[in-house]
């Protein structure tokens, strides 16, 4: 298991939770335990890390729930053949449900970012009652906006043999993200921590699969799934909602900020031209109270 201790701002203890077959979720599950829950899903090639500094300033009060997905950070990376792990979008929303169920959580703010968007409203089709108020940070929870090109690195890691061994073989995929995710460079030792579980053509199987999941037209694996969580986001138009977005993001940029804002018009929306795709690297400092701030409006 990836050995935490030295990574920067990460002071957590993760449980484990079998989801089935022998295969363990990593979760955070910091905070009072009659807190009010903030439920905080991330994408990739990132894991609950990501989440890190905006756990340390709502754990006072706040319970955070930080899932890694599974094959991503401290979860158990199954073969998916061997294994009989299907790394697709609808099994990463049934992993969501039973750790939900598991933990009998409730009433909840739901937090995403990037792939955490297309998990956590696919989940919200069947659970919107639980949904209370939302923070969307570079995500997506619809198709591919029809004005927006797929960028050249994700079709070569989604297309092409290629791009799989850039990818399982080089880290190219988890390492030039935290490179290039951010405006102002990582320290050496944080981007350490974003690579860290992905050390192996082994444990890079979930940064792979996710890429190949990416749902572009009807008859892709996903694309039913992020069509229907498209049809359905405007109706969180009720909820608080806090978006936050760096605009230098070159996957998630203004036409999925654009796709948001339209459909949920009543958003906080705090969008920074100077940060990129890992926007609470690069705007911790400021997004953070901000989030804190608008869940303690309730």
């Amino acid at each position: 298991m990836t050995d935490t201790a030295n990574f920067p701002d990460y002071p957590f203890t993760p449980k484990r939770f079998d989801r089935g077959d022998g295969i363990h979720i990593s979760y955070l599950d910091e905070g009072p335990a009659d807190g009010p829950v903030v439920l905080m899903l991330h994408g990739n090639p990132s894991w609950s890390y990501y989440w890190r500094k905006l756990v340390l300033g709502l754990r006072d009060r706040y319970r955070c729930i930080v899932p890694d997905h599974v094959g991503m950070g401290l979860s158990d990376k199954p073969h998916d053949r061997k294994q009989r792990y299907t790394y697709t979008l609808s099994w990463r929303v049934e992993d969501l449900r039973k750790l939900v169920e598991h933990l009998g959580l409730g009433e909840l703010t739901l937090a995403v970012h990037d792939w955490g968007g297309m998990i956590g409203f696919g989940w919200a089709l069947e659970h919107a009652a639980q949904v209370k108020r939302l923070v969307i940070l570079n995500t997506a929870a619809f198709p591919l906006p029809a004005d927006k090109p797929m960028p050249w690195q994700l079709k070569l890691g989604r297309e092409y043999e290629l791009g799989t061994l850039a990818i399982r073989g080089f880290n190219a995929f988890a390492w030039g993200a935290a490179r290039f995710g951010v405006a102002s460079p990582m320290p050496a030792e944080v981007r350490r921590a974003y690579t860290a579980p992905y050390d192996s053509w082994k444990n890079r199987i979930a940064t792979s699969r996710f890429v190949q999941d990416i749902p572009l037209k009807p008859g892709d694996r996903a694309w039913s799934l992020v069509e229907r969580a498209g049809q359905a986001l405007p109706g969180f138009a009720d909820r608080p909602a806090f978006i936050g977005w760096g605009l230098k993001d070159f996957v998630f940029d203004r036409h999925f900020l654009d796709g948001f804002t339209s459909a949920l018009p009543g958003a906080e929306v705090h969008a920074f031209e100077d940060a990129g795709h890992y926007v609470l690297e690069d705007k911790a400092d400021e997004l953070v109270p901000a989030i804190r701030g608008f869940l303690d409006r309730g």
